[in-house]
């Protein structure tokens, strides 16, 4: 009896050893009803990952980490296995990429990408570390820090020139109030001068005034002498054009009666005639000038006898050509 006592109490605690040993892997996430499949990965840095962390497809885990091993003779990289489900197939685009949680939780992500052949059991993907929080606080941080020191040295430049405006308004405040001492003493001065400004010029007033007065009478005589003047040049205006009209109404009335060469030219058509007659001779006399200038150029000139003889062989000359 007491051997079968402990022969089924050893039996008790060697199946509860075995469930505690599957039941400690299956919450670490070992699947052990399903295949896998091994994949290394090879990190400059894994950032405190750990063997069992999860490797996720899109937020679901598809596996864990198995091994981590470190790579002495490849500078000190770290190799990363991992036992990924058989039924996930990789491409040789995928990449592995560490990931942090905001509680400080390490994953790995799987990013699926269409690649040109797909990855056998115990290839090497891709590795990538994602940005934690802090990376992105820092870069985000970066140019606001950059932005806050340039604000800040501006705001150091406005506060030396306000430094610089206040000792100057310190200095005008300053000869502002010997101003008003200054403004006095100009005042009382200038009154002084105003005074005897007025004086003086009351005086002047005076004396112009009194100046006018005398010279009221010589303007009034001024101006009766000035009328006078003008009627005397007026009344002698008015004398001449009447002789001149006298003389040319005495010239008119001697043309009219004939009277002088103009009255006879006017008045005598015999004056007239002579002179028509005069100017026609002159008219011939011209032609024959420019139709036989011999007998007015020749020596001596020619007779009248030889002027009538050259004038008949012309005649002739024309009949002939006619």
């Amino acid at each position: 009896m007491v051997k079968n006592k402990e022969f089924k109490v050893g039996l008790f605690a060697t199946v509860a050893l075995v469930f505690l040993y599957f039941g400690f892997n299956f919450l670490k996430g070992i699947d052990f009803f399903s295949t896998t499949n091994k994949y290394y990965v090879v990190y400059d840095n894994i950032d405190q990952l750990a063997v069992s962390n999860p490797v996720l497809v899109n937020g679901f885990a598809v596996g864990r980490v198995s091994r981590i091993a470190i790579l002495q003779d490849k500078q000190n990289k770290v190799l990363v296995e991992l036992m990924i489900d058989s039924g996930i197939e990789l491409s040789d685009s995928t990449k592995a990429i560490l990931n942090s949680d905001f509680l400080g939780g390490k994953s790995i992500f799987l990013a699926i990408g269409k690649g040109t052949r797909t990855l056998q059991a115990k290839d090497t993907l891709l590795a990538e570390v994602a940005k934690g929080m802090l990376d992105v606080l820092s870069e985000t941080a970066t140019p606001v820090a950059d932005n806050l020191q340039t604000t800040l040295r501006k705001f150091n430049v406005i506060l030396d020139n306000l430094t610089k405006n206040s000792q100057q308004l310190d200095a005008i405040f300053v000869k502002l109030q010997t101003t008003p001492d200054l403004l006095n003493k100009t005042l009382i001065t200038a009154n002084g001068k105003v005074e005897d400004l007025s004086v003086s010029f009351k005086s002047v007033a005076e004396n112009l005034n009194g100046s006018l007065n005398e010279l009221k009478p010589t303007l009034a005589n001024f101006k009766t002498f000035s009328d006078s003047l003008k009627r005397m040049e007026l009344n002698k205006t008015i004398t001449e054009a009447r002789q001149t009209v006298i003389k040319l109404n005495e010239t008119l009335d001697k043309v009219k009666s004939g009277n002088g060469t103009l009255g006879k030219l006017l008045s005598n058509d015999s004056v007239y005639n002579n002179l028509n007659t005069l100017l026609r001779n002159l008219d011939s006399l011209a032609v024959h000038f420019n139709d036989n200038p011999k007998h007015f150029m020749a020596p001596l000139g020619k007779s009248k006898r030889k002027i009538e003889r050259d004038r008949r062989k012309e005649e002739e000359e024309k009949a002939k050509q006619k």
